[in-house]
């Protein structure tokens, strides 16, 4: 039997029974004494274990002192190194880096996304070089408690904030070599002079020592996940108790499988220098390699929290459709004394806010649940329009670190954030995190609404009728209409592109012989004809249908959002269903924690598929770009039906659409059937109001601003800006505790 004597910081009386491990092929026995922190007795324990013991591990008592990349040695614990002249004597800096990177890597694998773009504090940082490595590889921002910690440095001008290891490195190092043992490793509990709360509250992450952790933390900590070296259930139950989320112990558990890891790097160091196949083997990083690389353990990772336990998480972008949400929003509402055409240019520049928290989806098939977040940019469609692309893929690229900070593995682009550019592949690219345009659910779920409403409208069979698509070049219209020529076998295919309306159609012809295919750049000729319209367009300011033109008993599906069809143009046209793409029931009793326009428990079939992925755990790169895969629509579609999504009822301009309402619209589409002079007076008199109205999509005219509030809008701009600032900068505070 190989046997370690571990010297520890432990008063002389506190003695732990020894213990015994079976490790690489060894039984190891580990005894562990206490030195009381005092340095003497801390050598006279090492040489009488010289010459008996395999290996010695001096826990706490740090040989020197590592800052990034200032090292000194420390003043007692150098000394320490010459007692021990037969066995061994190690104090863990021989494996801490290399085990700190590697468990890093593997908490991440088990736990996807765990640390990506959080906000990290070491406390303390010394003595941790690996650990801080790993945590800056994941995008967040790094800083150092150790002088707030150590040094007490609470009341001076700028340390109530974190400090960049620049700022902490040179003095920090030279001060903490000549501190006694104690004062480098505290025990857990209440310090007689409290610290600064501000760093401990700024983090979303505190690594290093749980002991440090729990004596100088403020007594809440909130849904921080805590990062050590090692903890025991003491540590644990105290960190949950105080709100913490998750405990991640780093260093392998060598009592138990999956339990934590309750033995810091000095003992892990010792017992791996006690298991060396030949005990002249040199204690390099390279004989340590070889002896790690045969571990067979994963660091632990436990939900403090029983609730965020098995919980996948979303995020999805959200903007307001127009000025007027802007106005309905609590956070804005005084920006209703401001014109118009000065709010809308300026929410435009604000960087995105937590709008609120998604709760209580839970899949019926799997148990899976699923949270998420909505992250709010400040721009209505038009200003992403009239602004380059880059302006909003930055806001986007902003919203993705803040998903990943929050949680989130995916991150949905709902409404026109899913359009602007090339949708959604540039901010893939530039993104860590999974994104989907949410597209693939809105194809399926807008056929099957279609469906729906034609069955409603009292057509059984409409494999022999006439569909058209406007907008038919771009990413889901283009699929709509592929999916479309399956079903119904003739199609019309209307778009401003004729180049491509070209291509679509060969494209349709060769997956769907004897598909009639018919393409126009104007949708009025052939309009008539059509029993299914679909219109799925990025149009702003025209007139994307005329309403008056279609046959009776129409049905138009606006998966546009905002809608192409205003509610006026439908009001024209009783005889005409108009209803918005297929609005999807999420599972569970859902809180959106926000109105997004929708009933309760309704979500937008964009913001519908980034929960599915969720549920499904399909963290990664779904639909993006304009060429949606139609087998991706297929496939979602069964997701959707595997997790017990619903279509829900059918909508017209924000409103459900009753049975009476629908028996209504059928009897007056078959009365004009019947009678084709009353149909051609109802047209003229529509064609007649609809001259009246401006024409206009988006819910915005082809009337730009006003001479008078293009003059002294740019005045007032850096006022309101200011005022909105101000605002985001107390929402995000209020977000971020």
């Amino acid at each position: 039997m190989k046997r370690v004597l571990i010297v520890d910081l432990l008063h002389p009386d506190e003695i732990r029974p020894p213990v015994v491990l079976n490790l690489l092929g060894h039984t190891i026995q580990v005894e562990r004494k206490g030195s009381g922190g005092d340095p003497e007795t801390a050598r006279q324990l090492i040489v009488d274990a010289d010459g008996a013991v395999d290996a010695i591990g001096l826990d706490g008592l740090p040989t020197s002192i590592r800052l990034g990349s200032v090292t000194r040695p420390h003043r007692d614990g150098a000394l320490l190194l010459g007692a021990a002249r037969q066995s061994p004597l190690v104090d863990g800096s021989g494996v801490r880096d290399g085990l700190e990177r590697w468990a890093m890597m593997l908490a991440d694998r088990a736990q996807p996304g765990i640390f990506a773009k959080k906000r990290v504090l070491m406390v303390p940082g010394f003595n941790h070089h690996g650990l801080a490595q790993a945590l800056t590889r994941h995008g967040g921002a790094l800083r150092y408690a150790d002088p707030v910690t150590h040094f007490r440095l609470y009341d001076l001008p700028g340390v109530g904030r974190p400090m960049t290891l620049e700022r902490a490195a040179g003095p920090t190092v030279e001060r903490l070599s000549t501190f006694p043992f104690r004062r480098l490793a505290p025990r857990a509990g209440t310090p007689r002079r409290p610290r600064t709360s501000g760093p401990f509250e700024w983090a979303d992450v505190l690594a290093g020592d749980v002991a440090t952790i729990r004596r100088y933390a403020p007594a809440r900590l909130e849904r921080k996940t805590i990062v050590v070296e090692a903890a025991t259930e003491e540590d644990a139950v105290d960190l949950a108790r105080r709100g913490a989320a998750i405990l991640v112990t780093l260093m392998p558990g060598l009592d138990a499988a999956g339990a934590l890891g309750q033995h810091r790097a000095a003992v892990v160091e010792a017992v791996l220098v006690a298991a060396r196949a030949t005990p002249d083997r040199p204690l390099t990083e390279d004989t340590y390699l070889d002896l790690i690389a045969d571990l067979q353990w994963a660091p632990a990772i436990r939900y403090l929290r029983p609730e965020d336990a098995g919980v996948n998480r979303f995020a999805f972008v959200i903007h307001p459709l127009s000025v007027d949400f802007i106005h309905r929003d609590p956070k804005f509402r005084w920006t209703a004394v401001l014109p118009d055409e000065v709010v809308e240019p300026v929410a435009a520049l604000m960087p995105p806010i937590l709008q609120s928290k998604v709760t209580g989806i839970v899949s019926p098939a799997t148990g899976q649940r699923v949270e998420g977040y909505l992250i709010s940019l400040g721009a209505t469609p038009r200003q992403m329009m009239s602004r380059g692309e880059r302006f909003t893929y930055e806001r986007l690229n902003q919203a993705a670190r803040m998903a990943e900070r929050l949680g989130a593995r995916i991150m949905g682009l709902g409404a026109f954030t899913s359009v602007v550019g090339d949708a959604g592949i540039t901010v893939a690219h530039e993104a860590d995190i999974a994104v989907t345009s949410g597209n693939s659910l809105t194809v399926a779920a807008t056929l099957e609404a279609a469906k729906q409403a034609v069955v409603s409208m009292g057509t059984a069979d409409l494999t022999h009728g006439r569909a058209m698509v406007v907008g038919a070049t771009g990413s889901i219209g283009s699929v709509c209409a592929r999916l479309l020529a399956q079903a119904i076998g003739d199609v019309v295919l209307v778009s401003i592109e004729p180049e491509k309306l070209i291509e679509l159609k060969r494209r349709i012809q060769a997956e769907t012989p004897g598909t009639r295919v018919q393409i126009a750049t104007r949708p009025d000729d052939t309009l008539g004809t059509c029993d299914l319209v679909v219109t799925a367009t990025s149009a702003f300011g025209q007139r994307v249908v005329d309403i008056t033109r279609c046959k009776p008993g129409a049905v138009i599906c606006d998966v546009a959002r905002p809608p192409d069809i205003g509610q006026g143009e439908a009001a024209l046209r009783p005889d005409v269903l108009v209803i918005e793409s297929g609005e999807v029931l999420l599972p569970g009793a859902v809180d959106f924690g926000y109105d997004i326009g929708l009933p309760p428990g309704t979500a937008y079939a964009c913001l519908a598929e980034t929960a599915l992925l969720a549920m499904e755990g399909r963290f990664e790169d779904y639909t993006l770009g304009r060429n949606i895969e139609v087998e991706r629509v297929k496939e979602i579609y069964r997701l959707f039906k595997k997790h017990g999504l619903q279509i829900a009822g059918l909508r017209s301009h924000g409103k459900y659409l009753t049975e009476d309402a629908l028996v209504e619209r059928r009897r007056l589409a078959d009365a004009l059937r019947a009678n084709p002079a009353a149909f051609q007076a109802l047209q003229e008199e529509a064609a007649a109001a609809l001259a009246k109205l401006p024409p206009s999509s988006k819910g915005v005219s082809d009337h730009g601003l006003s001479p008078k509030a293009l003059a002294w809008a740019g005045g007032i701009a850096a006022l309101a800006g200011l005022g909105l600032a101000a605002r985001y900068a107390r929402s995000r505070r209020h977000a971020d505790s």
